[in-house]
């Protein structure tokens, strides 16, 4: 599957588009993870295990958002992105990523 996020592939066509596709995912820290994050926060700096758990929840979007294309019958991806929010509050938090764009099926140029 081809992904970028221009609208366009160099030396290809889009010959037919499937549509909006996306991929999200919502994620809370584990314990570890809001303790040393906590920690953390308090002398500063690069929170580590929050990084993470972003990475592997961004990755996990993009996963999804692929096979959402895929299902459509895309073997492509244009103008892709992602988006983040936190969700909850008072002790329950969470962070939703969601990866979006369109799915179409491109052919090289003749």
């Amino acid at each position: 599957m081809y992904v970028t996020t221009t609208l366009a592939f160099e030396g290809y066509r889009v010959k037919e588009y499937k549509g909006i596709v996306r991929g999200i995912v919502v994620r809370a820290p584990t314990i570890t993870q809001g303790i040393f994050g906590g920690l953390k926060s308090i002398v500063g700096g690069n929170i580590g295990s929050f990084t993470e758990m972003c990475e592997d929840a961004r990755a996990e979007a993009f996963d999804l958002l692929v096979q959402h294309a895929a299902e459509r019958g895309a073997n492509a991806i244009i103008g892709m992105h992602y988006d983040a929010s936190d969700l909850g509050s008072h002790g329950t938090r969470a962070t939703e990523v969601l990866a979006y764009g369109t799915a179409v099926v491109i052919e090289p140029l003749a």
